[in-house]
């Protein structure tokens, strides 16, 4: 405000006014206290300096990689600060120009930044989950995230996210894919189905002959290729013109969405129920 012509006493004037509402020193709320959760985050960076920017789980939860973090806000800086800031978490560290960008107009550290600045502090299941969810969001996929961490050294995250993607790569084996979803089958009145069958030429994961259902798995959540897409369009569509209905999940959804995994089961097998009893 200074720089833009404003006096000290022009300020004092609007602060005893209610105009301006002192948050940290020098960065105000504008016409009213009260700020959104983004408010609050550009706030926070705004009150650490030119270089600051929201980092770990913050970024986390502005990129829509977490749930919403309630604790303190984590912001990082690339130079000492002399001021204390109640309620942030400042984060003393070095940060490239690639490390950092824009989200909702506030300055944070990128996706793939934020995803090896939180790796050390979750577990492999929520590590996971949020490495998913960059990926369903377009922000980076499993792939690119690994040819990234190949250019980053000495960060303990580092060595966190590449031990998820080359040992678990983001699929379940077929026996943890079992055990994981035919609780689920069962829980919405399926009865135990036929694994690893032939049907209509195609090994399927899941079968149940009596519904005619046939339930397919995909591996990666996002990001299959075009003809991985055209072979499953060519499975679906012979399993259609079979007169058995294909449903298909992907590994993903059966880990970290079960119940909606299984209200879909529920909805398709009464609709089969229902038409058999009609026939």
């Amino acid at each position: 405000m200074l720089q833009i012509g404003f006096s000290s006493e022009a300020i004092q004037h609007r602060i005893k006014r209610g105009r301006l509402h002192p948050v940290y020193r020098g960065v105000y709320a504008i016409g009213r206290p009260q700020m959104s959760r983004f408010g609050q985050w550009m706030v926070a960076v705004l009150s650490c300096g030119d270089c600051a920017v929201l980092s770990h789980a913050t970024a986390a939860a502005l990129w829509e990689l977490r749930p919403l973090y309630r604790g303190k806000i984590d912001v990082s800086v690339s130079r000492a600060i002399n001021q204390s800031h109640p309620g942030l978490r400042v984060h003393r560290r070095t940060l490239s120009e690639p490390d950092a960008t824009l989200h909702h107009a506030i300055p944070v550290t990128t996706p793939v930044c934020t995803l090896i600045d939180i790796a050390p502090l979750l577990s492999s299941d929520r590590l996971e989950a949020a490495v998913n969810e960059a990926d369903k969001r377009d922000l980076v996929d499993p792939e690119g995230l690994r040819i990234a961490l190949d250019e980053v050294t000495r960060r303990p995250g580092v060595g966190v996210l590449r031990r998820l993607l080359d040992h678990r790569t983001f699929t379940l084996t077929d026996s943890g894919l079992e055990r994981q979803f035919i609780p689920l089958a069962l829980g919405a009145g399926l009865g135990m189905p036929l694994t690893g069958q032939w049907v209509n030429g195609f090994k399927v994961d899941f079968y149940w002959p009596d519904l005619r259902l046939v339930v397919e798995t995909d591996g990666l959540r996002y990001h299959r290729t075009a003809a991985q897409q055209a072979r499953d369009r060519i499975r679906d569509q012979a399993h259609l013109a079979a007169g058995i209905t294909p449903l298909r999940f992907t590994r993903a959804q059966i880990r970290f969405e079960p119940k909606g995994v299984q209200a879909t089961l529920k909805a398709v097998v009464a609709r089969l129920r229902d038409a058999a009893r009609l026939a």
